[in-house]
């Protein structure tokens, strides 16, 4: 029998929110084309659709538009979906990819009337770069130096009108004056699992597929409030169905597809029950250090940090204290286990 790779896509974990190139070339055949079509994100779509519907018939560009949130919950679908509904072309681009002035100012050199500018991982951008764009946000221009020294001089460039839309994941880094200079600001939320099983019966539609209700429903209860999981989770789901099971999409398919990859009914994976049972059963629910916790699962302590500990966080499994990592009643009862009855009572509840 032919044996489904373990190889997950997402920087190497199946519920990681971030995507390489490979994923992100997967993603765009499900990625919905008009703010209709786009699921979840009520109070932004509303708002954008007002912003958009107000520029088109004034015929003028609309103000430029900054995205945030935590990724794979759909920045860059609707910076596509904002250039389709204004029917303009799209630039992509990111903070990371322009490290000088000059790369920017080439950018903004080759975009015409009405365009869409997309920078992802926006906060990113270098400074030099970032004092460009705020010229050309507001002025429609950037100012080419041309010499050097003494004899150096600035000659203004006028830039036709088009907008900037802008993602971040860390809204907080970006300095105030750029900030300012978006006249739309979206935050995008973690979805519910009935928007995640309307997002993974699209999808399935889509890759030509037939899902089960009730195997869309165990998807998005495991899919951590995020889409590019659900999509991944849903072609997790595909193959194993194609190359253990019968073809069919259905509960015993999905749940044995997450069972093969490790993906429990609340969406964690390896890692985060290692840390969970780490702290229950080595520190007796904490607290404990970072360092001395990524040290007993054997990862890095910025991988603890960063990768595991927001998702147990926000699901209300793992505290953190002044003292260290604490494990909640919660992380003892979804690993079937029986907190110390001479535990301190503040360190099994979320502060």
């Amino acid at each position: 029998m032919a044996e489904v790779s373990t190889e997950t896509e997402g920087g190497g974990r199946i519920v990681a929110p971030s995507a390489d190139e490979i994923e992100r070339a997967a993603e765009a055949a499900l990625r919905p084309k008009r703010l209709d079509d786009f699921v979840g994100q009520q109070v932004v779509r509303d708002q954008l659709s007002l912003v958009l519907q107000a520029a088109i018939a004034r015929g003028n560009p609309p103000d430029h538009v900054l995205l945030s949130g935590p990724p794979g919950l759909g920045k860059t679908t609707l910076a596509m979906i904002i250039s389709g509904e204004l029917e303009s072309h799209l630039r992509l681009t990111s903070g990371p990819a322009i490290q000088h002035a000059g790369d920017l100012a080439a950018v903004l050199s080759s975009l015409e009337e009405g365009d869409v500018l997309f920078i992802d991982e926006i906060h990113r951008l270098a400074r030099p770069a970032e004092e460009l764009l705020y010229v050309a946000m507001e002025d429609f221009r950037v100012d080419v130096v041309v010499g050097k020294g003494a004899g150096a001089s600035a000659i203004p460039l006028a830039l036709p009108r088009f907008t900037v839309v802008g993602a971040t994941t860390r809204s907080g880094l970006l300095p105030a004056p750029l900030r300012d200079r978006f006249g739309f600001t979206g935050h995008m939320d973690y979805y519910s699992p009935q928007e995640l099983e309307r997002v993974i019966l699209r999808s399935s539609g889509l890759l030509g597929v037939h899902l089960d209700h009730a195997a869309a429903h165990e998807i998005a209860g495991r899919s951590r409030g995020t889409p590019r999981i659900a999509n991944r989770l849903l072609r997790r789901v595909r193959d194993w169905a194609q190359v253990r099971g019968d073809g069919k999409l259905d509960l015993h398919a999905a749940k044995s597809a997450l069972e093969v990859y490790e993906v429990d009914p609340i969406g964690l994976d390896r890692l985060d029950r290692a840390v969970l049972t780490a702290l229950c059963t080595r520190f007796g629910g904490g607290p404990v250090g970072l360092s001395t916790l990524a040290m007993t699962v054997g990862e890095e302590a910025e991988t603890v940090e960063t990768v595991a500990e927001p998702y147990l966080v926000r699901e209300g499994l793992v505290g953190r204290t002044p003292r260290g990592r604490v494990a909640t009643l919660a992380a003892w009862e979804h690993l079937g286990l029986t907190p110390p009855g001479s535990a301190d009572p503040g360190t099994l509840t979320a502060p």
